[in-house]
Parts: structure tokens; C-alpha cells; sequence
């Protein structure tokens, strides 16, 4: 059993974990149940659900990275969280050399789930439009424009994309429109620009935050596109 610190103790609906918040305490179910869920265009989907026993919150504590989920007290939930200082010793026990391997292991772990759950939650398909926008990459602002879109993500058709896991504010510019929809994303993956690379550089984004506002007019301009391609 691992060595425990101290005891929380959650109502049911309680979130304990939000995703992308910081943090890297390590927790074990004592009692209750744990749901674990990302968010994708709005809407949850479901990873799995901890039983007393299993243990989460290890790939931010491994990775050094903003919570990959949200986890949600299923009933009255007792957790355990792991000593620090014991989990602190066993892993600088471990060489450099291991320790840089379960670093890459967590944050492909983390990549895969992302995609993952991104495509079994996509249940509209991309939209092949062309549109303007602007976000800032680490020194300036950018203007860009998109080669897909769905209500869930974009990708972003650029020469000088941004890090993987990176979080920026996107201003997407759509017709007719004066103001453009503003949305928080997260970088997914990146594609750099390459001579031997047939396809082009760029990155694809997922989308974090939007208004409800901006959600409603950026899903009726796609209900829109998806129309007017299956009159077609």
C-alpha cells in the first residue's frame, strides 16, 4: 500500500482534479469512486472510473505538466494522498537516464489519450474552409489561416507553429462577420516546415474555452458549410 500523508474526503459531484489546472499531488481511492473525463468542443467524454485501490494524478507529478484530466467524486469519496517525500526519494533514486524515459512515456501517454478522445467524440466532420485569423506565437502576432475546422478543433496552416501542449488565444475570423470568435486552444500536435515533408507545416489545435456566444456562431456558420457541401 503506498504511504499515505494525509485524508480528504469528497461529496458526491465534488471535483477534486480540474483539467489544466496545476498540480502534481498523487492521489489513491480509499473509498467511493472516481470519474476521470476531458472536455472536447464543449462537451465531456468519459476516460474511465477509479475504484478504491487505483491511483491518479501521476502523470502530472512524472511530467511535470497541467492536469491532462478532471476528476469528479462519484458519491462520498475518501482519498489518500501519497507522502511527497517518499515519492520524492523513489524517483531521484531512479538514474537520469530513466527517469528522462518515464517523462516521455507520461507525455506520449498524455498525446494519445488526447487524440484519442478527441476522435470518439467527433461527431461532425471537418470542414475544408479557408479562414483568416491571428494569435500570438512567442514574439509577435501571427496571421494565419486554417485548413479544416470542426466544432472540436482546427489546424492551422503556419510556417512557425507553436510547442506542443501550448495554450494561446486564437481570433478566427469568420464571413460576414465583424468581430471575430476568440477561443482559448491547445496546441496537439505541430508539423515544422521540412523539404522532404509533402505536407504542409502547421499545427493542429484542440478548443479549450469559447462564449457561449462565440459557440453558438462558430456551430451555426459549420451547420451552414455541412449543408450547403451535401446540396453538392
Amino acid at each position: 500500500m503506498y504511504p499515505i500523508a494525509s485524508e480528504e474526503t469528497f461529496k458526491d459531484g465534488d471535483i477534486i482534479l480540474k483539467e489544466g489546472s496545476s498540480g502534481d499531488w498523487i492521489y489513491v481511492v480509499l473509498s467511493g469512486s472516481v470519474e476521470i473525463s476531458k472536455a472536447f468542443g464543449g462537451k465531456k467524454s468519459i476516460i474511465t472510473v477509479l475504484d478504491p485501490g487505483e491511483v491518479f494524478g501521476e502523470l502530472g507529478y512524472l511530467g511535470a505538466i497541467k492536469r491532462t484530466a478532471t476528476a469528479r467524486a462519484i458519491g462520498e469519496t475518501t482519498l489518500g494522498v501519497v507522502d511527497r517525500a517518499f515519492l520524492d526519494k523513489e524517483f531521484n533514486a531512479l538514474s537520469g537516464y530513466f527517469r528522462t524515459m518515464l517523462v516521455a512515456v507520461v507525455k506520449r501517454s498524455r498525446n494519445l489519450i488526447d487524440r484519442a478522445c478527441e476522435f470518439t467524440s467527433r461527431k461532425e466532420d471537418r470542414v475544408q474552409k479557408t479562414l483568416s485569423l491571428t494569435f500570438r506565437d512567442r514574439q509577435s502576432f501571427v496571421k494565419a489561416y486554417t485548413a479544416n475546422i470542426s466544432k472540436q478543433g482546427l489546424f492551422i496552416r503556419t510556417e512557425h507553429p507553436l510547442r506542443e501542449g501550448e495554450q494561446f488565444l486564437l481570433k478566427l475570423q469568420l464571413p460576414n462577420l465583424f468581430e471575430p470568435v476568440k477561443v482559448k486552444c491547445e496546441v496537439v500536435w505541430a508539423r515544422v516546415p521540412s523539404d522532404t515533408e509533402k505536407r504542409p507545416s502547421g499545427m493542429g489545435v484542440k478548443f479549450r474555452e469559447m462564449s457561449e456566444g462565440d459557440s453558438r456562431v462558430l456551430n451555426q456558420y459549420l451547420q451552414t458549410c455541412i449543408k450547403g457541401e451535401q446540396k453538392d
